[in-house]
């Protein structure tokens, strides 16, 4: 069985990000059922960031997956031995959730090599990388993934990426102070991108699948 992992960094269990993943999944799923798709909420899960321990870089005993140990630690090990990889994130001051950055830092730190500064996963893999912002392809501050993607590329190919744009940030507009957005211009561009935004996430399940059963 091959497996596919998701990780959700967003906080929002039924939002823009959580909806793109599941789609994400449900192109896996009409390829074939002999691709198995884990979902992992960051948000639910009690973990750290790099605490540099150095013991991914013992002589002797170094390591390109991390050793400290918390909830994170099997989800890294299992994903070190998985088929391919999905990270989403909503898009907060111009960059990843900080759920996202701190997974990141224990998923990448372990492969950098000190000794020529290479990266060196355990095994390489196809990846998309997802975002969901509020901002529009015109105007927007995203840095996406920021150095963490070279990071990615370098140990376990090019990614591919998915961006929805000016995503609804709430369900109703007149209970909070967001007087700067217009809830008609919302739903408009909703009404005219959202469901692409499904199918792109969707098409992006199917061409993963098809890639890991023809290698």
């Amino acid at each position: 069985m091959k497996i596919i992992f998701i990780i959700d960094g967003g906080p929002r269990k039924n939002f823009n990000t959580a909806s793109m993943l599941q789609k994400f999944a449900e192109g896996v799923s009409s390829v074939s059922d002999q691709i198995e798709v884990k979902t992992v909420r960051l948000y639910g899960m009690d973990y750290k960031g790099c605490m540099s321990c150095m013991a991914c870089k013992i002589k002797g005993k170094a390591s390109n997956v991390c050793k400290y140990k918390d909830a994170l630690t099997p989800i890294l090990e299992e994903i070190a031995q998985s088929d391919g990889l999905v990270m989403g994130s909503p898009i907060y001051f111009g960059d990843v959730t900080g759920q996202m950055r701190t997974f990141l830092e224990r998923l990448a730190f372990p492969w950098l090599s000190y000794n020529d500064y290479s990266m060196t996963a355990p095994k390489r893999m196809p990846v998309v990388l997802m975002e969901t912002m509020n901002g529009t392809p015109e105007r927007n501050n995203s840095q996406g993934y920021g150095s963490m993607e070279y990071c990615i590329t370098a140990a376990l190919g090019e990614p591919e990426h998915l961006i929805a744009y000016n995503t609804y940030q709430v369900k109703n507009y007149d209970r909070f102070e967001l007087a700067s957005f217009s809830e008609e211009a919302k739903r408009q561009w909703r009404d005219e991108h959202w469901e692409q935004d499904l199918q792109k996430a969707f098409e992006a399940g199917r061409r993963m699948a098809e890639k890991i059963l023809a290698s």
